[in-house]
């Protein structure tokens, strides 16, 4: 888990959700490349970021899609965030044995009921889905510590935004394999802004 280096962090606001990862792909110590992307689409309104093992997060990543995509031309409807959840929690299993090195993360608004979702897997899919935030990947225990000082409930999509590149960017800070900037969604019903946040390049 710790041979590319991560960090993801989910957090929810007042009708919307932010995710956040960092960019940067590296082998240990080596930094390889900062625009790795490590938040992918699922939906309109649904995203994950995957964190762990660069391969692994290339290949979930691909299954997911495939599995989305065969979901929508069965049902003819969107993938809701908890749908994904399950979807991925399913995924996951199935490998329990021989599991892919990777801790996804689901952001997103419910097209139905425009409620704002968060959850989290382990690497054997075991789901969790907190009211406030959840982090992944090798800063987790600087993001929490981050995340628990600054995360307040009801944020409007400016504040949450503040809030959460604030988390990353600190956290990231005090995390030697991860870092090289950061890329911020924030998820309403009405739209999805991504911003590209600058940060340490040492």
């Amino acid at each position: 888990m710790e041979m590319n280096g991560s960090a993801v962090v989910a957090m929810v606001g007042k009708d919307c959700v932010a995710i956040a990862a960092d960019r940067r792909f590296g082998v240990q110590a080596q930094t390889v490349s900062c625009d790795f992307q490590k938040i992918f689409p699922m939906g309109d309104r649904v995203f994950v970021g995957l964190t762990g093992l660069a391969t692994d997060i290339i290949t979930v990543s691909q299954r997911l899609k495939f599995r989305s995509n065969i979901y929508k031309l069965k049902e003819h409807r969107e993938l809701s965030p908890k749908t994904l959840t399950a979807v991925i929690s399913n995924l996951l299993y199935e490998r329990r044995f021989g599991p892919y090195f990777c801790e996804p993360i689901v952001a997103g608004v419910d097209s139905t009921t425009g409620k704002p979702y968060i959850s989290g897997c382990d690497l054997i899919g075991c789901p969790v889905e907190p009211a406030d935030f959840v982090v992944a990947g090798t800063s987790t225990d600087q993001l929490f510590g981050m995340c628990e000082a600054v995360w307040k409930p009801d944020l409007a999509p400016e504040e949450l935004f503040e809030t959460i590149s604030q988390a990353i960017l600190s956290a990231v800070d005090r995390d030697a394999l991860a870092g090289w900037g950061a890329i911020v969604h924030i998820i309403e019903k009405d739209g999805v802004t991504t911003r590209t946040l600058k940060g340490r390049m040492d």
